[in-house]
Order: C-alpha cells, then sequence, then structure tokens
C-alpha cells in the first residue's frame, strides 16, 4: 500500500479497547513456537493514564501500545526466516515492503512519522473487522492489494523494519478502527484473573516473563550481541581465562531474582543471585569465576539460569558448554 492510504489506516485508530457485536476469530500471526523459538513480548495498554498494564494488570506493555507483540529470541532466527501468517480470512487491503531493517535509534522519529509500523499488511476480515500486521522485513511480503487469503496464509515474514528495537510481530486488531484486545475484546478486565472470552481458536498461554537464552563465555557479552545470537560458546579451552554465565530475560519486574549456576564435570563452580532494581522489558545478568590455577577441569559444563519472583521460580533454562 502506498504511504498516503497507510496513513489514513494508521489515523482511524482509536486507543481504547472495544467490541460490538459480531465475532473475529483468530489463528496465530506467526509460525513459531510460542516458549521455544518465539513469546509474547507485550500486550494492548490498558491504562488510560501515562502509565500502562496489560489485561493482566502487569507491565507487559508500553504507554499507548495498541496491539500484540510476537518476539523472536535472537536475529539469527530473523534472519533464518519465520513466517507472517494471516490471522483469518479476508481481503488484502495494502502493503508496505520497502523499508529497511534496522534498529530504531531516537535520530530516526521524524524521519517514520507516518511509518513507525515499518513494512507490513492489512488485511479487511468484514463487518468492520481488520488486522494489521507490522515490523515485516524488506522485500518479504507476499501478497498484494486486493488478494483473497485465508487464515494461515503466508503474508511474509518478521523482520526489524519502523519503529522497532527487537525482531517481531506486531499484530492490531480493529473493529470499527477501534484497537480491540484480542485477549479481552470486551475490556472489562479482572486483574490477575484471564479472560475465558478471547478472539484466539487457541488461546496462547500468558507468560508474565521469562527466560529467552542462556549461555556460557570466557567475559560478559555485550547486551546486542547476546540479541544477535552470538554470545554463547559451545566449546572453550581448558586454559580459558574465566568462565561467565548469562541469562537474557523478558518481562523482568522491581525485586526479580536472576539466579545463575555453573555446574562443572566436578560439580559446583559458582552461583550468584542478581535483584532486578526496576521493571524491565528485556534484560541480562551475567556472573563468573576467573581461571584459578592452570586449567579448568575437562568435561562438559552446565549454566542453569531461573528467573525467581515472591520466592517463586517462574521460568528455569539451562545450557552446556564443552571444555577441551
Amino acid at each position: 500500500m502506498r504511504d498516503v492510504a497507510w496513513a489514513a489506516l494508521a489515523a482511524a485508530l482509536i486507543a481504547t479497547p472495544g467490541l460490538t457485536s459480531e465475532r473475529l476469530e483468530l489463528g496465530l500471526p506467526v509460525d513459531c513456537e510460542l516458549g521455544k523459538n518465539c513469546h509474547i513480548q507485550q500486550y494492548v495498554d490498558y491504562d488510560p493514564g501515562p502509565g500502562q498494564h496489560d489485561f493482566m494488570c502487569r507491565n507487559l506493555s508500553y504507554d499507548g501500545h495498541k496491539g500484540t507483540d510476537f518476539g523472536l529470541i535472537s536475529y539469527v532466527d530473523m534472519h533464518a526466516g519465520v513466517d507472517v501468517i494471516a490471522t483469518a480470512p479476508g481481503t488484502v487491503r495494502g502493503i508496505r515492503d520497502d523499508m529497511p531493517d534496522r534498529l530504531y535509534t531516537d535520530d530516526m522519529a521524524e524521519g517514520l512519522q507516518g511509518r513507525a509500523c515499518g513494512n507490513g499488511v492489512v488485511i479487511d476480515h468484514g463487518d468492520g473487522w481488520e488486522t494489521q500486521y507490522c515490523h515485516m522485513a524488506k522485500g518479504s511480503v507476499t501478497v498484494s492489494a486486493g488478494d483473497q487469503v485465508k487464515r494461515g496464509t503466508p503474508l511474509g515474514q518478521i523482520g526489524l523494519s519502523g519503529r522497532t528495537q527487537f525482531p517481531h510481530l506486531h499484530l492490531s486488531v480493529r473493529k470499527d478502527g477501534a484497537v480491540v484486545d484480542p485477549f479481552d475484546p470486551d475490556g472489562a478486565i479482572t486483574c490477575g484473573t484471564p479472560s475465558t472470552d478471547t478472539l484466539w481458536i487457541d488461546p496462547p498461554a500468558y507468560q508474565p516473563g521469562g527466560l529467552l537464552a542462556v549461555g556460557l563465555g570466557v567475559e560478559v557479552p555485550e547486551f546486542e550481541v547476546i540479541r544477535a545470537g552470538h554470545a554463547h560458546s559451545a566449546q572453550l579451552p581448558a586454559t580459558a581465562p574465566a568462565l561467565v554465565a548469562w541469562g537474557y530475560a523478558f518481562g523482568g519486574e522491581q525485586a526479580d531474582i536472576v539466579r545463575i549456576d555453573i555446574i562443572g564435570p566436578e560439580g559446583p563452580v559458582f552461583d550468584h543471585d542478581a535483584l532486578l532494581k526496576k521493571p524491565q522489558a528485556q534484560l541480562f545478568r551475567a556472573a563468573g569465576r576467573r581461571l584459578r590455577g592452570t586449567g579448568w577441569p575437562v568435561g562438559r559444563y552446565k549454566v542453569v539460569v531461573e528467573l525467581i519472583r515472591d520466592g517463586k521460580v517462574i521460568d528455569r533454562m539451562q545450557g552446556h558448554t564443552d571444555i577441551e
């Protein structure tokens, strides 16, 4: 779709979730496995003021957010290609496919006015319903305006275009121009109690934060190296100067604990608890031990990372590295 038409669609958005009588039944908009190689990072914002909260009254949203974000673990996954698929039958109203994939920075704000969605597709499902798919990879869109699509029809692939700082698909659902949260379509949320009345055919489980990846190396990695998917070392020499384990997580809340353990062939090597001082949409924590002596015992080293909230483990992930 041309920018003028795309801007007209964006201008029609209303930030208050709502629903009229007719229903839309949705399948997942991404061809990935939630909890394995993708996750839901953010939901529709229900807070009418400057703050934010999702339909569970937690922090998996940001101020004014109008959709659901299906995030990938790393750029490696993005470059491998993850399909965006139509959630329901309909007619393609428009597309954009020429914007570059790159991390958003504040100096890009002016140039992205009216184009924050990046590359994407809008589908008209009839009866006032439409879905919009944003941040798709440049050159990946496979449909054209006027095409008829079925539920599950490939539309393109997840990318990093528009106003985004991690590879994901932003899905917006609208009824007569008003934003609808598919997890709570009537907008009458009850904090802490998931709605059983959703638009999803098979509702995705709500995960209030969790681990995305863990790894081991010889130093604290840069965050972008972790996000790229290149921070973990599958093999290290016995003379490695240090062993540093890390955990990459989403949906961190104040007072959460990231517990990091390194276990070697001869038993525990190192353990550390990192306390989160503030909420963070995405984060990593790393800790480790320097080499003492001439070398590490040869064998397999296991990294175990736990995300702990209110004294309970809400997620646990492990990986391994071979020292030779």
